[in-house]
């Protein structure tokens, strides 16, 4: 089973140190954790507790924490977990979450710093188990060891060495000239069509197009893609069984099984070529290398941009102020793409596991436990982001979690950002208003945050409207 590529970005403060020290004189360990360093997230006087305005899910209260699974998709997709992480950040942001049924317990931290500090230590956590908790808690991750988000150490470096190349600026420079013309036609699109699905009819076809370019993926196959990476981590439905996803992930290795012997020998100068006629050390990238990394493209190129852009939308509508800022160029295109990519969260976790005993924020964590890293909490720290809860497109610094860090930072973070900054300025250039036209739906999963479904309609400007 192999997961979708982690992405991390760099801090704004100095993260906790880890330490193989042992924890103080009576430092509880696994089972009865410590809460590690407390600190206070209060609101600014004369406001209400912080809560996004834009949440229109049921809140759960932070005394149901003890019976919640965090690693359950429904929670996540039917629920809002604002007061429950602002909890655990300001009094127990080392927590640990026990065993649930044959389910293992894992740590759960909430905190920016210390998600920095977990990221940061390569000598004491791996990915190598799997990176996020669907993986981690159930045995570990087929691919560790051939795709890079799960492989660490040399071969981690050697493939992602080569996989740099795909990403450089002269790779990109076309993609991003082929990305305003295929943005402008699908807003174009929806325009015309009154009412549209802006998750399904643009969302879902700007990183897909701009990956599926990289890759050297045929046109008459992206729509084929499209439809299985959107089951691979996820689902529409709370029942969809398992075997959908399993299936998903096995026919997009499969593809690319197939599209990578086709590229042996050859001249194209696609990323999958590239891995295909890649050597290291004299030997070429075995056949499972080649799968799966082709997989994490096209998985971690998709989903991310696709749940930020959905998301984007949707804060502008419900934003008037920030939606008047960009159109009118008081808000720049470059804070605004960090201030989506901070608010949409789209991938709400990321996943290790402990290689040997470590102190993290003066918790004990012990060989082999799960550790997860909630970025869902973290791009809301009050300790790291001035008034978190408000969406702001001129928000700088903005050192958000969204990309991580370290090692596994997301090899695809610019190509994200081209895409969702080309998505903001065709909608400066092209639209007056948003109207939301039926409620949004979200997708289960316990790694991605995102809609399936945006109903909108896109009031056009005249002026902004290219010539067809």
């Amino acid at each position: 089973m192999t997961e979708t590529p982690t992405t991390e970005a760099p801090m704004t403060t100095e993260a906790v140190k880890t330490t193989t020290e042992a924890p103080k004189t009576g430092t509880p360990t696994t089972g009865t954790p410590t809460t590690g360093t407390q600190k206070t997230e209060a609101p600014r006087a004369g406001t209400a507790t912080p809560v996004p305005p834009h949440q229109t899910k049921p809140m759960v209260d932070p005394a149901e924490l003890e019976s919640l699974d965090l690693a359950d998709p429904v929670l996540h997709a039917e629920r809002d977990l604002t007061e429950v992480w602002r909890h655990l950040r300001t009094e127990r942001p080392m927590y640990w979450q026990e065993p649930r049924g044959s389910q293992p317990g894992f740590w759960v931290v909430s905190r920016h710093e210390d998600a920095m500090a977990v990221y940061r230590d390569k000598e004491h956590f791996t990915t190598e188990r799997g990176n996020a908790l669907g993986t981690l808690l159930t045995g570990g991750d087929s691919a560790a060891g051939t795709m890079l988000a799960v492989t660490d150490g040399v071969r981690h470096a050697q493939i992602r060495n080569i996989l740099m190349k795909a990403f450089s600026p002269r790779m990109l420079h076309d993609i991003r000239e082929g990305l305003r013309e295929t943005v402008d036609g699908l807003l174009v699109d929806a325009i015309e069509k009154g009412e549209c699905d802006f998750a399904e009819d643009v969302s879902g076809s700007v990183p897909l197009g701009a990956i599926c370019d990289l890759l050297g993926v045929p046109r008459s196959d992206r729509k084929y893609l499209l439809g299985l990476t959107s089951r691979a981590w996820s689902s529409d439905y709370a029942d969809a069984p398992p075997e959908d996803s399993w299936t998903a992930k096995s026919e997009i290795l499969l593809y690319f099984a197939d599209l990578a012997a086709t590229r042996k020998h050859s001249d194209h100068d696609d990323v999958v070529s590239l891995l295909a006629n890649s050597q290291i050390e004299g030997e070429r990238l075995s056949d499972a290398e080649l799968m799966a990394n082709c997989y994490g493209l096209m998985i971690g190129g998709d989903e991310t941009g696709r749940h930020a852009i959905t998301g984007g939308l949707l804060a502008l509508k419900q934003y008037p102020d920030q939606w008047k800022a960009l159109r009118s160029g008081e808000a720049k295109l470059d804070t605004a793409v960090e201030e989506v990519l901070r608010w949409t969260v789209p991938s709400i976790h990321g996943g290790r596991a402990a290689t040997g005993d470590v102190v993290v924020n003066g918790q004990l964590i012990k060989a082999d436990e799960v550790v997860s890293v909630w970025i869902s909490s973290g791009n809301f720290d009050g300790d790291v982001f001035a008034d978190p809860y408000r969406f702001d497109l001129n928000r700088t610094p903005n050192k958000h979690l969204t990309f991580a860090h370290g090692a596994h930072f997301c090899l695809g973070h610019y190509l994200a950002r081209m895409e969702i900054e080309a998505v903001l300025d065709g909608l400066r250039r092209m639209v007056t208003d948003i109207e939301q036209t039926g409620p949004e739906s979200w997708i289960y999963s316990t790694i991605l945050h995102g809609m399936h479904s945006l109903p909108v309609s896109l009031k056009p400007d005249a002026s902004g409207m290219p010539k067809r």
